[in-house]
């Protein structure tokens, strides 16, 4: 059974709700990790778990990624995340929204929600009926729009710092880069790869999204899955599906130099990021390189400006070459020093609320 208080102070979470309407279909999880910097900002996640202890497994993690990436992106915010349980295709509607509205209301502010896998803006509009705490909503309704656009860019600022730190540079021109899983988020960064001259092969599962990629670009080579990417000549790895693309076995078998995609929890277990340094390869922590997208929908929260939003997104080079100097003057894996620098912050900026200020 999954641990929900967790096994040391850095897992556990402060709470999490579960939601249920039978009339609706609405079988939701509400996991809020840490508060220390402010409510709990997080996507909702709508997908068909196999178990509910899959869903809370995954919204667990999802959570405490939320809380390390707000803090890593200096946003005044905690981390938490929602999962709903479903098929999105077939079981998402207009009162199951709107029930789900309600749950997150419920919580008086301490969790905001926004889009996930699963979920898009136009969702949001329908869950913000019935809560005032949602953000990611269209653009036609005072809201930052489509997250995808600025975790894309994210990712490809942490793409950039990376070449820097391995190649010298920071163009990705003349690179082959591999992109795995082209949706709302992959196929934007193949649309800045390819602006930047990179040459890019990608795969999905969804045919339909190869081809929307295919029709932009031609140019661009498709392998049929995952492992053909992964053997294939490349020189960046960019995992844009879902979690757990770096195991054991994809490790062993990479021949890129760099991973640097925006899949959320792409270590498959604990130790990958050591076989990953030991192998020669730079791994850009996926929660500080994702974070455009968190950064577009906080941004919202005060009143939507792009630019502003655009602006800070692009602080996320410098932060992902921070990490990288921090890990080579410690001796750790990137993934430990990001993880080191996103607790201090959460530590010592969390410790300044605890001073009284008479209200």
């Amino acid at each position: 059974m999954t641990d929900v208080f967790g096994t040391s102070h850095k897992d556990v979470h402060e709470q999490v709700v579960f939601c249920a309407d039978e009339q609706s279909g609405l079988r939701a999880i509400i996991a809020i990790h840490n508060t220390a910097l402010g409510p709990a900002l997080g996507g909702t996640r709508f997908y068909p778990y196999d178990s509910e202890q899959a869903a809370l497994a995954d919204v667990l993690n999802l959570a405490k990624g939320m809380s390390y990436k707000n803090a890593l992106a200096g946003l005044d915010l905690g981390g938490g995340k929602a999962v709903i349980i479903g098929d999105p295709a077939r079981d998402k509607s207009e009162p199951l929204l709107r029930a789900y509205g309600r749950f997150v209301e419920s919580l008086g502010g301490r969790y905001i929600t926004a889009c996930d896998v699963g979920t898009y803006s136009e969702d949001m509009d329908i869950v913000a009926r019935e809560s005032r705490f949602v953000t990611g909503r269209t653009v036609a309704n005072g809201g930052a729009g489509d997250s995808s656009i600025l975790t894309a860019f994210g990712v490809f600022q942490g793409m950039r710092a990376s070449a820097e730190r391995v190649f010298g540079t920071p163009s990705l021109h003349g690179r082959r880069v591999g992109v795995e899983g082209v949706g709302k988020v992959g196929h934007r960064l193949v649309d800045l790869l390819r602006e930047d001259g990179a040459e890019v092969v990608v795969c999905d599962v969804s045919e339909r999204a190869v081809e929307r990629v295919r029709q932009r670009h031609p140019e661009v080579d498709v392998v049929a899955d995952a492992r053909a990417l992964v053997t294939a000549d490349i020189d960046v790895f960019a995992p844009c599906a879902l979690g757990g693309a770096l195991d054991d076995d994809t490790v062993a078998e990479l021949r890129a130099k760099i991973v640097c995609g925006a899949a959320n929890n792409q270590l498959a277990h604990l130790g990958v990021e050591k076989q990953l340094e030991d192998r020669g390869i730079l791994y850009a922590p996926d929660y500080v390189v994702n974070s455009g997208g968190v950064i577009q929908v906080a941004d919202e929260i005060r009143g939507f400006d792009m630019e502003r939003a655009r602006s800070k997104a692009a602080q996320i080079y410098d932060t992902t070459l921070k990490i990288f100097e921090i890990a080579a003057e410690e001796g750790v894996p990137p993934a430990v020093a990001a993880d080191r620098l996103a607790e201090r912050r959460m530590s010592e900026v969390g410790r300044i609320r605890a001073i009284w200020l008479g209200r």
